[in-house]
């Protein structure tokens, strides 16, 4: 209930008010049963604009931190995450990755979407980078197929490093489902998860005609932060 009161009343009519959302494939999202949709990842806006436009409620993870903060805002902050379906995980320490996947692994148990950001960050600079197999493995060991999601246009409404997003028409492409049932049983097989992954994020690439790099968006961004050259992909 509140999370249609969140998409309907509260916070949905001033995001389409603001984004004029523009889609296309919106039927490839299955009308029941569990889903991963994965995205390629812009902006912070990412997670709020896709579900504005599915019938579907989708539930991304989001840091811990969003639902502990004090005061007011803190509130303000938590309660809105959880009104659009966030849900909390802690993704410090070596066990991060396991939590989120065991997470995801419980909503699609459920019949439900999960939303899932293959490149682990926001992208740098607009292009798309390697994929994670935690994906492929959340595939695999689901059985739930993969919807490949490109968001267009939120890296512009909302730069790195920009708290609100201008107004701005943004773009949603949903491709068709993709199956992996013939990969059954195989989800501890690392080459088997790296060839998932990759034609995942291959799906995601047609759909939003980014560049592609072939490295983590994470060792980019540590290689900005230390002065590095970007354009190296070693």
């Amino acid at each position: 209930m509140f999370y249609w009161v969140m998409k309907h009343v509260l916070v949905g009519p001033w995001l389409r008010l603001a984004f004029r959302p523009w889609t296309r494939g919106v039927e490839n999202v299955p009308a029941d049963g569990p889903a991963i949709l994965a995205s390629n990842h812009l902006a912070v806006i990412d997670s709020f604009v896709l579900p504005l436009v599915l019938e579907r409620q989708v539930q991304f993870l989001g840091k811990s931190d969003y639902f502990t903060g004090s005061g007011i805002k803190g509130r303000l902050v938590a309660g809105f995450m959880r009104g659009v379906g966030t849900i909390p995980v802690d993704r410090s320490g070596g066990k991060a990755s396991e939590a989120a996947l065991r997470t995801g692994l419980r909503v699609l148990s459920d019949g439900e979407l999960f939303g899932i950001y293959p490149e682990g960050t926001r992208s740098p600079d607009g292009r798309l980078y390697r994929g994670k197999t935690g994906v492929a493995r959340l595939a695999l060991e689901s059985g739930a197929p993969v919807v490949p999601v490109a968001m267009v246009g939120t890296d512009v409404a909302q730069p790195l490093g920009r708290a609100v997003p201008r107004p701005k028409a943004i773009g949603v492409v949903i491709g068709e489902p993709l199956d992996f049932s013939r990969y059954q049983g195989m989800e501890h097989d690392r080459f088997v998860l790296r060839s998932v992954t990759d034609e995942i994020m291959y799906a995601i690439l047609r759909l939003s005609e980014q560049e592609y790099v072939d490295v983590y968006a994470a060792t980019m961004k540590a290689r900005l932060a230390a002065g590095r050259d970007p354009g190296r992909t070693d």
